[in-house]
């Protein structure tokens, strides 16, 4: 992907949050294909692994209200994404297949064989896309309002690559932010400012080819076809406001295709469960990873 529009500024490349809040567990560095890590990794080695997969965008710090629920039972890694948080942003094409390949070398480098899969938004698409390719590798997935729960749109995803540019970008993502949380969440101004900070933070090329380069994949891809062929037991989560491309027909849809799925539905809430309720979210996601195997759906 080229971009002939409006450069990025160039790519100060923070390795750690500066201006806008740092998560509160140790910060660590790991080299995964092309590009350096960030990651955090919680909880007893010994204990079964949770990966928490971050939104499009998003970085570690997404989760830090679920890590320490979820790390008394589970080692709990979450990492930083080539392109965006505070990893490595190359000037590269972005699309679902590398972000899946990044997953695996990460748990590889690591180790770990086997694993619990969490994640929202983009996350939540990487927790099912993750699923189907390696079913072998993976246990119990808990998405919520995952991309690509939608019908593909490849001719929406090439206009989508047609307009990318750091031009482009900030009209589309205030745009996009509008869809993250529900009007009546009391921190929506908060979280929104501190992630248009944390944007400035990190901006650069590197980051704008991820924007576009993962929106127009998931934008280009669906769920669906998918969904009747992943057999593990799945908790699937959605915020009854969350309406943005559809996403309550999309979530809806998905239960109805995977053979083995939950729905739970959160009254009142966004887009952005992890932020919006993270309590709620938390409880609900641990109860399902350490209920007996023979109470699964």
């Amino acid at each position: 992907m080229s971009f002939t529009a409006c450069s990025a500024p160039e790519d100060a490349d923070p390795t750690r949050p500066v201006s806008v809040w740092p998560t509160p567990f140790a910060q660590h560095e790991l080299r995964v294909l092309d590009a350096r890590i960030r990651y955090i990794d919680e909880g007893p080695r010994d204990a079964p692994v949770a990966l928490l997969i971050p939104g499009h965008t998003s970085r570690i710090e997404e989760y830090d209200a679920l890590v320490p629920t979820l790390s008394k039972h589970h080692r709990v890694l979450v990492f930083d994404y080539p392109g965006s948080g505070y990893s490595e942003k190359p000037e590269r094409d972005y699309d679902l297949t590398y972000y899946e390949d990044v997953s695996m070398a990460f748990l590889d480098a690591l180790g770990i064989e086997r694993a619990h899969l969490v994640g929202g938004s983009l996350g939540g698409n990487l927790v099912l896309r993750l699923a189907h390719r390696f079913p072998e590798r993976f246990d119990r997935l808990a998405p919520w309002a995952p991309g690509s729960a939608w019908e593909a749109s490849p001719r929406l995803a090439r206009a989508m690559r047609a307009i990318a540019g750091y031009a482009a970008f900030r009209p589309i993502v205030r745009v996009q932010s509008t869809y993250w949380y529900d009007d009546s969440f009391a921190g929506r101004d908060h979280a929104l400012a501190t992630t248009f900070a944390y944007y400035d933070e990190v901006m650069g090329p590197g980051f704008v080819h991820m924007y576009f380069g993962m929106g127009a994949d998931q934008v280009a891809r669906s769920l669906f076809p998918l969904a009747p062929e992943i057999r593990h037991p799945v908790w699937l989560g959605w915020g009854d406001r969350d309406h943005g491309a559809n996403m309550g027909e999309g979530v809806a849809r998905l239960h109805e295709l995977l053979p083995r799925s939950e729905l739970v539905i959160f009254p009142g809430v966004g887009h952005a469960l992890a932020t919006e309720v993270p309590d709620a979210l938390v409880a609900e996601i641990e109860a399902f990873l350490l209920r007996p195997a023979d109470a699964l759906p």
